[in-house]
């Protein structure tokens, strides 16, 4: 986002000062800044407005209420390691999530929650009050400001809808009197975010100029509105919604899978909507917690070996079934999406020789000219990596100098996504035509990952796993995980059991099975006994569908329901 968007955004944030009790989604006095009677007076106010809700996309909680755990990630880059895919070093609330020991006091849930209801309660407070300055604002400006707040709240309440269920639908600001709502069932919430993003669709342009570069397009509302029915099994909603975007000719495949995740691809045509963040104050953390010990990293977000061994052989079969795969050699002949999303043994990582085989204890610094030879943290620090390898995607050699404050983008939806749902959705429709195979090879022949084409003719339930496990090899470490196994209730077959990392002194004897959802049986393996067993993890199929209901949430107001389980 260019600097005076960034501006005009923290500007928003300072003079909102929308601070609603840390333990109250109903935020009853949710801008304690200017008074009603003061504010929105001029387009000017109503465009710092909505600039400010722009900060509270994908954010995890407030500072406030963080318990320093979570590394001042935004949202989509923590919600993996509440998967199958993805752990969390840090004895942290999310690493509770992950592991199954989360109850409705959770920190980061209650986070979300908080968050996202004072996100909503702002573009309430919007709604409710720009009809003050509609006479002396710009129509096309109103118009796009409107559409811009509904977008924003349709977003909060479909993230909402995804990890609790129905939830309580606050469209207005809340008075004292009016306090106190109910949860809303699933279906209405789903009919409220699907109607609200064909509003906002309507009123916002299809691009903008370069100075408000990172705005909602209409772009943005029609995928939000797209991944929001295909959640929910509404496949010609997902499919028409997808294929709108597709027919708008703004959005293209990046030639390259990799500079999506670096400052280059700040600016790609792929991407629908990012997470914006500018020098000195707009900044994430960085790639310190992805990073290798070698280059000064944590670690402590990292993948799981069963995520390496699901990437297909470039012959386009799995592991277990290509004659193209070598367990001495494990990495060699892989689809590319493998060493572009993570660090792999052997690579070239961050400028280091990255190497966790536990026997080396030397290896390169590439940082020096020429390159020396140092002791190999990634294979002696007690808190290197703890599976092996690390995340690679979102680290780039541009935050060298300060691995702990970042200004690159973080994406929230692109145009990848937008034709898995669009392929997704046809085969669950048993609509089986060209069109779904072209959206799905196009991206499985991205230039620089040219994997061979899903073959036309194939079945159904064939066509359902390939999109399965495209998403997972597309998408992985991009937050979209969580979501996917719960919706294909899988979740309570990958999320039990032991998370593994690689055999510290070796490589796996054989390849694992791999069924149709792209997930690993190391059941047959003979040395699976080697692997590292980094935590064992329950699930509760009768509670963990679901997030809990925040504690005091169902206390402070006794007409919301709290999930199973909880």
């Amino acid at each position: 986002m260019r600097k005076r968007f960034t501006c005009w955004m923290i500007a928003a944030v300072t003079l909102l000062g929308i601070q609603a009790c840390n333990k109250d989604y109903l935020d009853k006095d949710p801008l304690t800044g200017p008074s009603d009677a003061d504010y929105f007076k001029n387009q000017d106010e109503l465009l710092l407005a909505v600039n400010g809700l722009y900060k509270g996309l994908n954010k995890p909680m407030d500072k406030e209420n963080d318990p320093g755990q979570l590394d001042g990630l935004p949202l989509v880059l923590l919600l993996d390691a509440t998967s199958d895919i993805g752990y969390e070093r840090n004895n942290s609330d999310l690493q509770k999530i992950g592991t199954g020991n989360h109850d409705a006091n959770n920190t980061v849930t209650q986070g979300v929650w908080s968050n996202y209801y004072k996100v909503i309660g702002r573009c309430n407070y919007i709604l409710d009050n720009a009809e003050k300055v509609r006479a002396v604002t710009n129509p096309a400006l109103y118009q796009r400001s409107m559409g811009e707040t509904r977008f924003v709240r349709a977003y909060m309440y479909q993230q909402l809808l995804s990890m609790f269920g129905g939830v309580p639908l606050v469209t207005h600001v809340l008075t004292l009197e009016n306090a106190q709502v109910p949860r809303s069932d699933k279906a209405t919430i789903l009919k409220f975010v699907l109607e609200e993003l064909d509003s906002a669709a309507a009123w916002l342009p299809a691009t903008y100029p370069a100075t408000d570069f990172g705005r909602a397009t209409k772009g943005a509302a029609l995928t939000v509105k797209a991944r929001a029915a295909l959640y929910n099994e509404q496949w010609k909603t997902a499919a028409d919604a997808a294929k709108a975007v597709m027919d708008l000719g703004v959005y293209k495949l990046d030639d390259s899978y990799p500079r999506l995740f670096s400052y280059e691809g700040r600016n790609s045509p792929e991407v629908i909507l990012s997470l914006q963040y500018q020098l000195p104050v707009v900044t994430w953390v960085g790639p310190y917690p992805f990073l290798c010990r070698n280059a000064g990293g944590a670690s402590n977000k990292i993948p799981s070996q069963s995520l390496v061994d699901s990437y297909e052989c470039t012959d386009g079969l799995t592991i277990d079934q290509s004659p193209l795969f070598n367990p001495q050699k494990p990495f060699e002949n892989r689809d590319p999406r493998l060493g572009y999303t993570v660090a792999l043994p052997g690579s070239i990582f961050f400028n280091y020789q990255f190497e966790t085989h536990k026997d080396s204890l030397k290896c390169w610094n590439y940082n020096t000219n020429p390159a020396t030879r140092i002791v190999n943290q990634d294979a002696v620090n007690a808190y290197a990596s703890f599976s092996g390898y690390c995340w690679r995607k979102y680290v780039d050699m541009k935050d060298k100098d300060n691995i702990r404050q970042s200004t690159m983008n973080v994406t929230l939806a692109r145009y990848a996504e937008v034709l898995l749902i669009y392929a997704e959705a046809k085969t669950e429709a048993n609509e089986l035509d060209a069109t779904l195979y072209q959206a799905i090879n196009a991206v499985r022949k991205r230039p620089g990952v040219n994997m061979p084409d899903i073959p036309a003719g194939s079945t159904q339930e064939a066509l359902r796993s390939a999109v399965r496990k495209e998403r997972l090899y597309e998408l992985s470490m991009e937050g979209f995980r969580l979501f996917d196994i719960r919706r294909w209730k899988i979740a309570d077959k990958v999320m039990k059991g032991p998370f593994y990392g690689r055999v510290p002194r070796g490589w796996l004897a054989a390849a694992p099975k791999i069924d149709a959802n792209g997930i690993a049986d190391y059941s047959a393996v003979p040395n699976k006994g080697e692997m590292r067993v980094v935590e064992v993890r329950t699930f509760n199929a009768a509670r963990d569908y679901l997030w809990p209901i925040p504690y005091i949430e169902t206390q402070t107001d006794p007409l919301i329901v709290q999930n199973p389980g909880y």
